[in-house]
């Protein structure tokens, strides 16, 4: 695929800061970017920043304006992008598009581009909810405009509400589905494929208040989902309990115990090409569950533990013809462990995590890990943020799926 080419606007909202980092995180994803502000965005974000970032020189109110060769910079601007997002989105913004008003560049941009819109709306949250807001959003998204957020949290009036932007990379992400969808048909290295991921802790009850859990944020599992629906595969995620957006494009089952995420996984596994199982399932649950809170008058309570069921060894049976991949977290290096593990999982690939070290693993913004497979031999990938990593891991499945049906096909024939 080329490059997708995508027109940032920017508004004039105290999340304007934030665009700078959706470039960023655009430009990490392959995307040549262009930006565009409204009047009142330079008073948040300076034209030099996100030129630099960029590459490019940024719109401003040249709408009015030929380029010299006879042109008006808003209908080639236009004509290039292959997806628009403006981030902040503010109420104004979206008034003034519902309603058709082209006013500055920006405007007459969107009135004269045909593909794919992305808001990332952000204001106060009594701005969010008048019905004028949401006459507009109902408008815009009747016409097929998409939108991601706004979030719930803390507020530029230091409130907290819904109105919040969502986060530059979740934005990042929601632009990538659009850009190499054409808003309609996917399209990608993965296309046509479907991949199942679960993802995050599970929590086993000890009474209604507390349960055994893991320090697993569902990062790592995430990325991998976003990555692979990013590359145009239908994406199933399993989820435990973690706080976490869901990604573009992906469908999204929340689960709580490790039944549930066991039953989960069985009931979509038949379906996938690609299975891959980043959640840290607990090993152990208590046998017995208390009905009410164990009061701590009556003294430390002994707890009787049983084993949880083992989802990913029982996945070969289930998804015969999946490629499979476990991870391990673990807090020292085993090869010899981690061959034995592989094997008995009956696993393709078994992704090391070393989650001793508080800069990677659990929690952390970074990962590093060793893979082990059936054939060859471990491959490690140095430390990296999770979202980068998680490209790494695709390409790396993508390419033993495709080796496996050449090898079915020379095997046929």
């Amino acid at each position: 695929m080329s490059r997708p080419r995508v027109l940032l606007g920017v508004t004039g909202g105290i999340a304007a800061y934030k665009s700078t980092d959706v470039v960023r995180r655009l430009i990490e994803r392959g995307c040549e970017v262009k930006c565009a502000l409204t009047r009142s965005a330079g008073s948040f974000v300076t034209p030099l920043s996100l030129e630099v970032l960029s590459g490019h020189a940024v719109y401003e109110q040249e709408y009015l304006t030929a380029n010299g060769r006879g042109e008006e910079s808003h209908i080639v601007a236009a004509q290039w992008a292959d997806a628009v997002c403006v981030a902040p989105a503010t109420a104004h913004l979206m008034a003034r598009l519902a309603l058709g008003l082209a006013d500055d560049f920006l405007t007459t941009t969107l009135l004269a581009f045909t593909g794919p819109v992305l808001l990332a709306p952000a204001m106060h949250s009594d701005m969010w909810s008048h019905a004028a807001t949401a006459a507009h959003v109902e408008t815009l998204s009747n016409r097929g405009v998409h939108f991601v957020g706004p979030e719930e949290g803390p507020l530029a009036s230091g409130e907290v509400g819904v109105g919040r932007m969502s986060e530059p990379v979740d934005v990042a992400e929601a632009v990538m589905r659009l850009a190499v969808s054409g808003g309609a048909g996917v399209t990608g290295a993965l296309a046509g494929r479907r991949v199942l991921i679960s993802a995050g802790p599970t929590h086993e009850p000890i009474d209604p208040v507390r349960y055994l859990g893991n320090r697993s944020s569902g990062k790592m599992g995430f990325a991998l989902a976003a990555e692979a629906a990013r590359q145009g595969a239908s994406t199933t995620l399993v989820a435990g309990p973690v706080a976490l957006p869901t990604p573009a494009g992906v469908e999204r089952i929340d689960v709580t115990t490790a039944f549930e995420m066991r039953d989960a996984v069985y009931r979509h596994a038949g379906e996938a090409e690609l299975i891959v199982m980043t959640a840290a399932v607990a090993d152990f649950r208590p046998s017995s569950p208390a009905g009410g809170k164990i009061k701590r008058a009556r003294g430390v309570p002994t707890l009787e533990l049983e084993e949880n069921p083992d989802i990913l060894a029982g996945l070969p049976e289930v998804a015969p013809r999946a490629l499979l991949v476990g991870f391990a977290a673990e807090t020292e290096p085993s090869v010899e462990e981690a061959t034995a593990k592989l094997a008995r999982k009956g696993a393709d690939f078994l992704i090391w995590n070393d989650v001793s070290r508080s800069d990677i693993g659990f929690g952390a913004e970074n990962n590093e890990v060793t893979v082990y497979s059936r054939s060859g031999e471990p491959s490690h990938l140095e430390r990296r943020p999770k979202e980068e990593l998680a490209v790494a891991l695709i390409d790396l499945f993508r390419d033993a799926l495709e080796d496996r049906e050449r090898s079915a096909v020379g095997t046929a024939g």
